[in-house]
């Protein structure tokens, strides 16, 4: 089980929620209610599952495959720390997870 904590974009609102092993990140957030579109479902043709993981996080991820880097170079407010939900399957070995939703550059529908 992973400890998966969403931040919001402002930082003032904090979600957490345990997720099993397998779990990928955009089908928790979704269910969760994070305003993750996740459009493209799952073809790498967008990027409207941009999260940024928290420092400490994000150097215990597997590396971003060619392709997710080439969909980050089109997300608004992308830092080095930024991956896309979609791409992210929690592994047994993670136990926590901490992500902050960038904002309405992640919500093209107005959620």
């Amino acid at each position: 089980m992973t400890r998966v904590t969403f931040i919001s974009a402002d930082g003032e609102r904090r979600q957490d929620v345990d997720a099993p092993a397998g779990s990928v990140l955009l089908d928790i957030a979704q269910a969760a209610g994070q305003p993750l579109e996740g459009t493209c479902e799952g073809q790498m043709a967008c990027s409207t599952c941009h999260v940024i993981v928290a420092a400490e996080d994000f150097i215990k991820l597997p590396r971003a495959s060619e392709d997710e880097e080439d969909m980050l170079d089109l997300a608004a407010a992308a830092t080095r720390t930024s991956r896309l939900a979609c791409q992210i399957v929690l592994d047994g070995g993670l136990t926590a997870l901490t992500v902050r939703i960038p904002g309405e550059f992640n919500n093209m529908q107005g959620m």
